[in-house]
């Protein structure tokens, strides 16, 4: 995951951000207690809204502890702690970053990625250990990914399966028993999971699109649906429209499904993310492109 599921903070009361700060601190404590300092570097918010949503699921006390950042030393912080859901996020956490950047050296050659992808090797193996069936479906369907990125008649929709199919797999098999579990609800929870992993690999592609283009380097988006081979700004304009149905499609679907989702605490924090979080960053992210969008997020358009 990429750290585009973030909350809107102009709709979200103070004590609710402060809270989801509290998530995103817990869990870079988590990471630190369960593989040490240095993994922390892949901290992001999708894992956070992980946290955050399986822990609303759940029926456990939240506790908030106070304790003092080393990166802002004279700032209170709070951080929540002796979460399962924070436990679960950490490894996702650190498998998936380190995916991501043994991906980086096989595409880019990257150097920095690959002293990373040492350092977190450690890490890694004690993920195996710890959830084992979970790790062998990261590895899966990330080589699907992989395969698929490789051809060139493939759909976006196809393209994008596999992590759609992944992030399904990791909110339908959370280890922990969950308030009024049932295979209905895991159900559920697998379709949110599709399609906030499609949203997020198409907003991915779609964010790096020109960037990608003018380095000649791979992108979904210009590989599925630029067969006549258009310079970007000519693409983009012919079939902005497209992929502006496709991710309020994966929105809208998200949406609908947390409506059938009966939450513990914090629905105010989901709904925020998936409502309006989602939202911004599809405005935000078009504006770079598209000065229509950039007029309507100036005028509060969601």
């Amino acid at each position: 995951m990429f750290g585009y599921v973030t909350p809107f903070k102009m709709e979200l009361k103070i004590k609710d951000y402060e809270k989801f700060k509290a998530y995103y601190c817990g869990l870079c404590h988590e990471i630190k207690s369960n593989f040490g300092d240095l993994p922390r570097m892949s901290l992001n918010y999708d894992m956070t809204f992980i946290a955050v949503l399986f822990d609303a699921l759940s029926s456990d006390k939240t506790i908030y502890e106070p304790f003092k950042c080393a990166l802002h030393p004279t700032k209170k912080k709070i951080k929540a702690v002796n979460v399962k859901a924070l436990n679960y996020a950490s490894f996702l956490n650190v498998s998936l970053f380190y995916y991501k950047m043994l991906d980086d050296v096989y595409d880019d050659k990257s150097i920095k990625a690959k002293i990373i992808s040492i350092i977190l090797k450690k890490s890694k193996n004690k993920f195996v250990k710890d959830y084992p069936y979970i790790n062998d479906k990261i590895k899966e369907e990330l080589n699907n990914l992989s395969i698929l990125e490789s051809s060139t008649d493939k759909c976006i929709d196809e393209i994008a399966h596999p992590f759609a199919s992944l992030t399904g797999f990791l909110f339908k098999n959370y280890p922990y028993k969950l308030f009024n579990d049932s295979m209905d609800l895991r159900e559920d929870l697998y379709a949110l999971g599709y399609n906030l992993g499609k949203w997020i690999y198409i907003i991915d592609a779609l964010d790096d699109l020109k960037d990608d283009m003018k380095k000649d380097k791979y992108n979904a988006l210009n590989s599925s649906m630029n067969k006549d081979r258009d310079s970007f700004e000519v693409f983009f304009y012919k079939e902005k429209e497209r992929i502006k149905f496709i991710l309020l499609s994966c929105a809208s679907q998200c949406c609908d499904i947390i409506k059938k989702i009966n939450f513990v605490k914090d629905i105010e924090i989901i709904n925020n993310i998936l409502f309006y979080g989602i939202m911004d960053k599809n405005l935000k992210i078009l504006s770079k492109y598209d000065p229509d969008n950039n007029i309507k997020q100036h005028e509060g358009v969601l």
